[in-house]
């Protein structure tokens, strides 16, 4: 039967403009396909991962990443896990070649029935395609691309390949690429622990990681979990029964902490910087570094609560500085209710707010506080012995007025005070406590004296607030913590602790550049003069004229270069006011000269870092030689510390023996508490700016110290033993807990002979209280008390009247 006319054009159109299009998407396919990259690339997947930061016992203290990504294989994924990404994203994937053309048609029906793209109809290969090679654009050329490169990638890679790069290069909300992150940042699991309920939510985000958030929209993220558990039973991977069970699973969303755990910042900074300056920003974000470093997160913790507990307690010490500010009546509810919008509902205990203060009642002698915070109402007490009493509470508008002695703080209503919740009442109102700023700052390092290693280091009160390490980048005048410097170099110079320096009256006259007569009386902490002292009694008793006098015995310049030696690197103070420590340094700089005393003697640099290992497990650099075993090869270096022999064992012995006096009868009692031998020395300025505690036990080096960043004096009586030793003796009493305690272990050579503190002379064993006294060997006196006094005798006897 022959074809009409009309039906024989429209078949030859129709076969020409099949032809046409055939031959256009061969010319196409010529001219994309020529253009786009290799899928072999592929077979070695290194995409950016996180690098990981571990303390000295393997603790994971810090990461650092552009996307956070932990790649695993596809046999650590649960199977259920895996069925359910491809349930819901392309029930096709183990029949297709790349390309789903049903899928696609379905696709571009609903589109067109919405009259915009509503769904993609990409299979899970385009999908891997489109983020390893192409951009997110919309249109056809990326979609035709998208197509050539899956089907490339299905002839090149088995089926579990693909499903290995897309299950580990996903987006899947709130910086998680790949299953094994999101695992862990919704579920705080490792991937392979998931439930079927669990591995659901997890299928379910790809569309729309931030629309369907567990965190945020935990209802929405139920019913796109329903939607997968449903598409999973359609394909046969699971009963309706089991459906039934995971949905109605409780699921407990974690959310995931900060990259920090707290207290480590001022630490892992450091190592930041370090990683940055060695390998570059890319290696930091993306090579997947694993950094073994030198820090203990349990002495961190110590050291971070100790910080902060004694800067809190001094805060408390000198009062209530007054409110954040004072609202007029007509500005109260405006700010309540913008408070509304960030808190809707009771918020949890510890967490800090600003309350209104709306009333006050007084009983028994307690002052409590009403305060409003949003919509919520609670309030907080003030007994007597308060930090902050006394306090009035006095009409709004009136200004407030800090308390002074004798005379009770002036309060306004309206004022907006900084509270902690310390309950939730089943009520529903609050319980606070009064809080405040915390203005002044603190630093606290320790380190291991025989290796060098830090073990904590805390910079400041909080990293969050301020990055501004004060334990590396501060340097603060050390007052008398400066001092055990200048006696060890005496002691190299020939002074014993026996031998006698007169405390008297001192006065030294220059000129300045001008021609102006200037005078400088240098004065003991007491303002008083003791006589003949005992070089032991001088540094025990911290007194200012006999180290000055010492100094200017043994000579200034030597005495500067002394500290060098010992590990002081900041510019020094050539002058007699290197005694009182008049040359800034930093709290690390302190404590590598004190380790010199607690190790013998040898200086040890300082180090943060034990080992970096890149991504294939090859070490980088390490502390440990045996890493290398045939020698550090192409891009490998061992890390060198410095260890040299800078004062010899006696003299570091002798002057640790000295700074023991120090804890046992001077101002460094307060570190007798640890019950176990203990070296330290306090440090004050004499303006009070700044105030130290520095010591050791044989195991651990920690200095401490408290002061203002913009320098002012801390109040009276703040010195080394009141402001900074608390947080000394604190972080010590836990770091040290694990560890017996050991003495000081004594050099060979070195005498005990008993003295008599007052001349500085032997005594006999049988005298009246004799002091036992150390000496390096040859250094002990040979005269005793009793032949001088009987030579004063004879000679009174043989005088000529």
């Amino acid at each position: 039967m022959k074809l009409r006319k009309p039906w024989r054009l429209l078949l030859l159109a129709t076969l020409g403009a099949f032809g046409a299009g055939i031959v256009g998407l061969t010319i196409a396919y010529v001219v994309v396909a020529g253009s786009l990259p290799k899928v072999d690339t592929l077979s070695d997947y290194r995409p950016p991962i996180i690098t990981r930061i571990l303390g000295d016992d393997g603790t994971l203290i810090a990461e650092y990443y552009r996307e956070r990504r932990i790649v695993v294989p596809v046999a650590a994924m649960p199977e259920k896990l895996v069925q359910a990404f491809v349930a819901a994203e392309d029930s096709n994937f183990f029949q297709h070649q790349g390309i789903d053309l049903v899928s696609i048609l379905r696709a571009a029906l609903k589109n067109i029935r919405a009259g915009g793209i509503v769904q993609g109809g990409s299979t899970i290969t385009q999908q891997v395609a489109k983020s390893f090679f192409l951009s997110p654009e919309r249109s056809f050329t990326r979609k035709f691309k998208e197509a050539i490169l899956a089907w490339r990638m299905e002839k090149r890679l088995e089926k579990e390949g693909i499903l290995f790069l897309y299950l580990n290069q996903i987006f899947l909300g709130h910086g998680a690429y790949g299953v094994q992150a999101a695992a862990e940042n919704y579920f705080a699991k490792d991937v392979g622990q998931l439930t079927l309920a669990e591995c659901a939510i997890l299928a379910g985000l790809p569309q729309a990681p931030s629309r369907y958030s567990p965190y945020r929209h935990f209802d929405k993220a139920k019913a796109r979990q329903k939607y997968v558990l449903g598409r999973m039973v359609e394909e046969g991977y699971i009963t309706p029964e089991e459906a039934e069970a995971a949905f109605a699973e409780a699921v407990t969303v974690h959310a995931r902490e900060s990259n920090f755990i707290e207290g480590t910042g001022y630490f892992t900074e450091q190592v930041r910087r370090y990683l940055e300056e060695s390998y570059g920003e890319e290696a930091l974000y993306t090579g997947g570094l694993q950094v073994y470093t030198t820090m203990n997160a349990g002495m961190q913790r110590a050291a971070q609560d100790a910080v902060r507990d004694n800067l809190q307690d001094f805060d408390h010490r000198h009062g209530y500085r007054g409110p954040e500010r004072v609202l007029s009546p007509e500005e109260v509810e405006p700010f309540l209710a913008a408070q509304a919008a960030d808190i809707p509902g009771p918020p949890p205990p510890g967490t800090t707010v600003d309350g209104v203060l709306s009333g006050s009642a007084t009983k028994e002698g307690a002052l409590t506080l009403k305060l409003r915070v949003a919509a919520l109402s609670g309030e907080l007490t003030l007994p007597r012995d308060h930090w902050a009493a006394p306090l009035q509470v006095v009409k709004a508008g009136e200004p407030f007025v800090a308390a002074e002695r004798g005379r009770a703080g002036r309060l306004p209503l309206g004022s907006v005070l900084r509270a902690k919740v310390v309950e939730v009442r089943p009520d529903g109102t609050l319980l606070f406590a009064l809080d405040q700023k915390v203005a002044v700052q603190g630093a606290l390092v320790a380190l291991e004296p025989a290796t060098g290693q830090v073990k904590a280091m805390v910079g400041g009160y909080s990293f969050l607030e301020s990055q501004f390490n004060r334990a590396i980048q501060a340097r603060r005048l050390p007052g008398s913590a400066f001092k055990p410097i200048i006696y060890a170099s005496a002691l190299d110079k020939g002074y014993t602790p026996a031998s006698i320096i007169l405390d008297t009256p001192l006065i030294y006259k220059d000129k300045t550049e001008g021609g102006e007569e200037m005078e400088w009386k240098p004065k003991n902490y007491e303002k008083e003069w003791y006589g003949p002292t005992t070089f032991r009694d001088g540094l025990t008793r911290s007194r200012n004229i006999i180290t000055i006098k010492v100094l200017e015995d043994i000579g200034v310049g030597y005495a500067a270069n002394y500290a060098q030696k010992l590990g002081i690197q900041s510019p020094i103070t050539r002058d007699l006011t290197m005694a009182l420590g008049s040359s800034a340094v930093t709290p690390l700089e302190l404590s590598t000269v004190y380790a010199v005393f607690a190790n013998g003697g040898v200086r040890v640099t300082p180090t943060y870092i034990a080992k970096v290992v890149d991504r294939d497990g090859r070490v980088l650099e390490s502390l440990d030689a045996a890493d290398f075993p045939g020698g550090p090869g192409a891009g490998q270096k061992l890390i060198r510390q410095v260890s040299l022999r800078v004062i010899s064992p006696e003299t570091a012995y002798l002057i640790t023996n000295l700074m023991e006096s120090v804890v046992r009868h001077g101002t460094g009692w307060r570190a007798k508490s640890l019950g176990r031998p203990v070296a330290a020395k306090t440090g004050t300025t004499n303006d009070l700016k700044d105030a130290w505690f520095a010591g050791f036990v044989p195991q651990l080096v920690t200095v401490s110290w408290v002061g203002y960043d913009q320098e002012r004096p801390l109040g009276e009586h703040e010195t080394g033993s009141k402001a900074a030793a608390p947080a000394w003796v604190s972080f010590m009493e836990k770091a040290l807990a694990g560890l017996p305690p050991v003495d000081f272990p004594v050099p060979d050579g070195i005498e005990f002979r008993p003295v008599d503190p007052a001349t500085g002379l032997l005594v006999t064993e049988d005298s009246d209280n004799p002091h036992i006294e150390v000496f390096a060997p040859g250094t002990a006196p040979t005269r005793y008390v009793m032949d001088e006094q009987r030579l004063e005798a004879r000679d009174f006897f043989k005088m000529d009247f």
